[in-house]
Order: structure tokens, then C-alpha cells, then sequence
């Protein structure tokens, strides 16, 4: 029976990507997501994935959410926590919201997410866990002190669950992308987004289909010897 994987944020962008990518892969997929419901629904007529509305900054929501896929679909053997946000500002206009805003939903969603899933994982022995991280999560990014603290706090957040799970034969792992050529990124300006493309040695963007490959590998039944890393999937900009 094909494996279950919950993706957040997973009908837009890279979380589509990977949604895809685990459906082409042979899993069964649920694509997570915040408010738009026409894409939502528009993305479901496409692919056949379904979509389910909750916010995954709400430990309540996710708890709940979790429970109704397990009773509809199965059990969730595979988790992708890729539902993320920015809300940019140096830190003389970074107000409290906009930290409390980021830190919830990109870092707060992991923990959400992870402990709704946990104890089914651990009593069938079997669990693939990525959270995408970022590279500025590494290597820091100006006007983005919130986004920067979320992510790095997912890859030391990833590095400890790996420790509770690897006995339960869960794995957990993540993915920091590079720039990926998403709407977000297209709406830079061009002679800002030359300069980020110079910094590259690959010489271009990524692609969302770039990650989702390399979730679909860290999800795989015999990625079982892979836990607790971070995979940089950032065309050799920041090598970490």
C-alpha cells in the first residue's frame, strides 16, 4: 500500500513540487494549505491531490487536522513541513508581530506537526520527517532577522528530533534551498536578482522541481540510514 505524506504549504510553489514529486513517486499526498481556495481547489482538479485548509501556526488546528486525515485516508508515514512566510523588515521597523508571525508559522508549524504525527510513527516504526529549511538560515540575510531565526532554528530543531526518533526507525531531515526561480523570487527586481544569480557558480536559479527531488530521496523506504542532515540544494552559493 502506497505511503501517506502530509505536505504544509503544498499546493503553491515548491510545496507543489513536492507534492508532485511524491505522487509521481508512487505516495499517496495531502497538500496543506493557508487561505486561497480557488488554487487550492484548481490544484486538486489538476493533480488529484487533495487540499485541506488549516493553519498550521495553531497547535489546536494541526492536531485536529491531522486526526480527520488519518481517519479519511490512513495513516501519515511521510511529513513535509514547507509552509513558511517573510515578513522582511530591518530591525528598526521589525515589530514584535512580525517576529511572532514568522517564528510561528515556519518554525512553530515543525513542532505542531511533528508531535500530532509522532506517537503513530513511533508505534509502527516508521517515519520520514523533512522540514525545508533555507540557505539564509545559514548563512543569515539582511532585513531578515525573523525569517533567519526560524530557519536556522529548524536545522538545529531537525538535529535533535533525528536523536529522539532514530530508534523508532524515524528519520528526520532538511532541505535548505538556495534562491528557487518562484513567484516570490520573480518579483525581485532584475538587476537585483542578476546579482544573486552571480553569486551562484551553477550560474542560474534553482528550480521547485530541484527540492522536491530531494525530498522525494529523504522520504524513500531505503533513505533509512540518512538522518539528522541537511541537504543544501543552493547551486554551490553557500557551501556548509
Amino acid at each position: 500500500m502506497a505511503r501517506l505524506a502530509l505536505v504544509t504549504g503544498g499546493q503553491r510553489g515548491i510545496g507543489a513540487a513536492i507534492s508532485e514529486g511524491l505522487l509521481a513517486a508512487g505516495r499517496k499526498v495531502i497538500a496543506n494549505y493557508a487561505g486561497n481556495d480557488a488554487a487550492a481547489k484548481a490544484f486538486t482538479e489538476r493533480t488529484g491531490i487533495p487540499c485541506i485548509k488549516f493553519d498550521v501556526s495553531d497547535f489546536e488546528q494541526c492536531l485536529e487536522a491531522v486526526g480527520r486525515i488519518e481517519a479519511e485516508h490512513g495513516q501519515i508515514e511521510i511529513l513535509v513541513n514547507n509552509a513558511g512566510i517573510t515578513r522582511d523588515g530591518v530591525m528598526k521597523r521589525l515589530d514584535r508581530k512580525m517576529w511572532d508571525d514568522v517564528i510561528d508559522t515556519n518554525l512553530g508549524s515543525c513542532y505542531n506537526l511533528c508531535k500530532a504525527v509522532w506517537d503513530g510513527m513511533s508505534a509502527r516504526k516508521f517515519g520520514r520527517i523533512v522540514n525545508i529549511g533555507s540557505i539564509n538560515g545559514q548563512a543569515g540575510q539582511y532585513g531578515q532577522v525573523n525569517y533567519a531565526a526560524a530557519k536556522s532554528g529548524i536545522h538545529g530543531f531537525t538535529k535533535a528530533l533525528a536523536q529522539e526518533g532514530a530508534r523508532a526507525q524515524i528519520t528526520v531531515n532538511a532541505i535548505a534551498p538556495g534562491y528557487v526561480d518562484t513567484e516570490m523570487v520573480r518579483a525581485v527586481p532584475p538587476e537585483v536578482l542578476e546579482k544573486i544569480i552571480a553569486r551562484i557558480p551553477r550560474g542560474r536559479l534553482g528550480t521547485a522541481q530541484d527540492i522536491a527531488r530531494g525530498v522525494v530521496f529523504l522520504t524513500a523506504d531505503d533513505a533509512d540510514f540518512v538522518t539528522g542532515s541537511t541537504l543544501s540544494i543552493n547551486g554551490g552559493q553557500h557551501m556548509y
